[in-house]
């Protein structure tokens, strides 16, 4: 991590290997979702923090790094406070998970490609028609709290 910082590409081999062996709902490696979060987020327009935060977006919510670690690695400006947004709280509201996300800078054009990897149809399509259900409606709803279309 040196003085000069993580670049880009030590960011994602980082996540790919704190993430290694871990897989989504549909059994699929997870490094696949986080790498199509940062081209979601890249595709969008977003900077280096932004990119940076996608493939650490789910780093402390999974146990992958510690908030500690998260608070002494050298990132980009920007990208631990956007990953802290994005980090779900156990027992968190929804609507104050939202709230957090649009008050943090960068944070909303993150979630936005994470929301839309996740509803990516072909992902859903690998899942039981419950779990598909319950997930696209609960997709839609922090779609609209945070004010996306």
């Amino acid at each position: 991590m040196g003085a000069r910082g993580m670049g880009l590409d030590e960011i994602a081999e980082f996540a790919a290997r704190a993430h290694r062996g871990q897989v989504d709902k549909a059994g699929r490696p997870y490094v696949e979702h986080l790498a199509a979060v940062a081209a979601g987020v890249r595709e969008r327009g977003g900077d280096e923090a932004q990119i940076a935060a996608a493939w650490l977006h789910d780093s402390v919510e999974d146990g992958a790094v510690t908030e500690e670690w998260l608070q002494r690695a050298s990132l980009p400006a920007g990208t631990r406070d956007i990953v802290l947004a994005v980090t779900k709280r156990s027992g968190e509201q929804p609507a104050d998970y939202a709230a957090r996300i649009l008050a943090t800078p960068g944070a909303l054009l993150v979630k936005e490609a994470d929301l839309a990897h996740n509803a990516d149809p072909r992902r859903l399509a690998a899942l039981d028609a419950a779990t598909r259900d319950r997930l696209t409606r609960k997709y839609a709803r922090m779609r609209e709290l945070l004010g996306l279309r």
